[in-house]
């Protein structure tokens, strides 16, 4: 962040004096104005709901232009990591370190993090307090949050060897608790960790694998796996990620912040979106309805909305969804579903929406959502595991932004303030009055 030398004034009509605020250029993205010193100026606050023009932080690892489509992970755009930039864990170890490894530091922490699969024994007995029914997101809530529980040597987190190992742990353990959430949610026996298999791998055995057979990997839906992985492991300052930098900004330990950034994605409105366009696609039902479906989606009055097209921040088009559209018709042709009734009906609905002028005008494009949760059924994920597949992926993310807020020596506790619009003060009535 570097000083441009020129300032912003504001000037106010009631009489008060004009300030004078500093702005800065980022390397790329909007310049930004520096208020820290309004409100002890001018005795007043911005205002922005849902900071859509506010900058809560500096930070150099991904950056976002929605109106070019772009993706950047520490300058390298999705997709050349996706499609060249080796595996998941290769773009973890960029989104934690800032620089692609080498061949001798990505083995180093390839056997790191393997060496770390596998959680406490005592664990299982966390999931027997939970309903069968529960749903996965407050499982792993409380499961990620109780690993503090269990890791008491690794919670200082002004200590940087604890922070990497921490961080070291929570990539490590996820596929392993939200597998075991999964095998509790069915009535399956819990699968330990594999150290021969790669980390998409051994989710994939951790979840379909079981005593009685043995489990034979799939290198094409490894890949499909890995590929989810590597477009959802960061997105900027979203509102989970967001929530983890402000549950860290309070000194909270780093398995706290993430279960707090767990409990946001768990929102609809943050990272149910690939769960609500395959249910979308089950209410629609099949072909024959689409017509219909399409005259409900154009009439603003019928309150039926296209789930999985369109993106509230790439205005143009999500740069992930051609790779996630690459993805799904692997996944099909591997799996010989091109011909499943509900995966033709997802590919009927991409084409109409793809060419009808509607949609096409108004850049209504599929979105990841729309084929990461089709590749996701395909794999045999349920669909209310969808999200904890998400929370999976973005656990590298949060990690990341979380240890670059602790080394910020500009960060302090969060603290937004308010537009007050309640009752002034006022005197309590005697009782016998009221």
């Amino acid at each position: 962040m570097t000083n441009s030398e020129t300032k912003a004034t504001l000037s106010f009509s009631d009489g008060s004096p004009s300030i004078e605020m500093p702005i800065y250029k980022g390397s790329i993205g909007p310049d930004v104005i520096d208020i820290r010193k309004l409100y002890g100026a001018t005795g007043k606050f911005t205002y922005d709901p849902g900071f859509m023009s506010t900058a809560a932080c500096n930070s150099s690892i991904t950056y976002i232009d929605g109106d070019k489509g772009e993706l950047l992970y520490r300058g390298y755009p999705i997709e050349q990591l996706a499609q060249n930039g080796g595996d998941f864990l290769e773009s973890c170890y960029l989104l934690l370190n800032g620089e692609l490894p080498n061949a001798e530091q990505k083995q180093k922490f390839v056997d790191t993090v393997t060496k770390h699969t596998m959680v406490h024994e005592q664990m299982q007995f966390f999931f027997r307090g939970f309903r069968r029914d529960a749903h996965p997101m407050s499982v792993l809530v409380g499961t990620v949050g109780a690993l503090a529980s269990f890791y008491h040597d690794s919670l200082d987190i002004n200590d940087a060897h604890h922070r990497e190992v921490s961080a070291i742990r929570l990539i490590a353990k996820m596929p392993t608790l939200v597998a075991m959430a999964y095998k509790y949610s069915i009535g399956q026996p819990f699968v330990y960790p594999r150290n021969d298999l790669s980390y998409s791998a051994n989710f994939m055995y951790m979840m379909f694998s079981n005593p009685c057979e043995p489990y034979k990997v799939n290198e094409v839906l490894v890949r499909a796996l890995d590929r989810i992985l590597i477009l959802h492991a960061d997105h900027e300052q979203n509102a989970s990620t967001s929530t983890v930098r402000l549950a860290g900004s309070s000194g909270a330990n780093p398995f706290a912040c993430i279960a707090a950034g767990i409990a946001c994605l768990w929102g609809p409105a943050h990272g149910g979106a690939n769960e609500a366009a395959l249910s979308m696609l089950e209410e629609i039902g099949s072909v024959d309805n689409i017509p219909r479906f399409i005259e409900q989606v154009k009439d603003k009055n019928s309150g039926v909305k296209l789930m999985g097209f369109g993106h509230r921040v790439y205005k143009n088009y999500d740069p992930r969804a051609k790779l996630m559209r690459e993805t799904c018709y692997e996944v099909l042709n591997e799996l010989g579903l091109q011909d499943d009734p509900l995966f033709k009906l997802a590919m009927a609905l991409e084409k109409i929406a793809l060419e009808d002028e509607y949609f096409v005008s108004r850049k209504l494009y599929p979105n990841v959502d729309f084929y990461s949760g089709i590749v996701q059924r395909a794999l045999g994920i349920p669909t209310a595991l969808f999200t904890g597949i998400f929370a999976l992926a973005r656990t590298v993310g949060w990690v990341a932004q979380w240890k670059e807020m602790i080394s910020d020596p500009e960060q302090k506790i969060g603290r937004p303030r308010q537009l007050f619009v309640g009752a002034a003060k006022r005197d309590v009535p005697a009782i016998d009055k009221r």
